[in-house]
């Protein structure tokens, strides 16, 4: 069974940074695509970044050059460093894996979710 626990998440001021970390069991790491998705209260799941198996990297225009995802798979973890926070950064965010190499921004196409972790970023 795939668990995925997400950590670090938290209050920063705006301008401020934090990173992300997602713990994979259960299924065979190194092979799997991994993505990072947001969701405000009463609005749909936002795809923030994406990291394939070989570590190529797709990036939400609203994060490009701010977030960075990345992967160690020795560790079966994957990281969300976000840095230069917006308010509107604000959301829960949640890991997910795609029983796949390949990555995707769709998060109809990922079968794995963790719990969320909650980012809040005060002016």
């Amino acid at each position: 069974q795939v668990q995925l626990v997400e950590s670090g998440g938290g209050l920063v001021q705006a301008g401020g940074s934090l990173r992300l970390s997602c713990a994979a069991s259960g299924r065979t790491f190194s092979t799997a695509a991994m993505g990072w998705f947001r969701q405000v209260t009463g609005k749909e799941r936002e795809f923030v970044a994406s990291i394939s198996w070989g570590a190529t990297t797709v990036y939400a225009d609203s994060v490009k050059g701010r977030f960075t995802i990345n992967r160690d798979n020795a560790k079966n973890t994957v990281y969300l460093q976000m840095n230069s926070l917006k308010l509107e950064d604000t959301a829960v965010y949640y890991c997910a894996m795609r029983s796949s190499m390949w990555a995707r921004m769709s998060a109809t196409d990922y079968d794995y979710w963790g719990q969320g972790t909650q980012v809040t970023v005060s002016s």
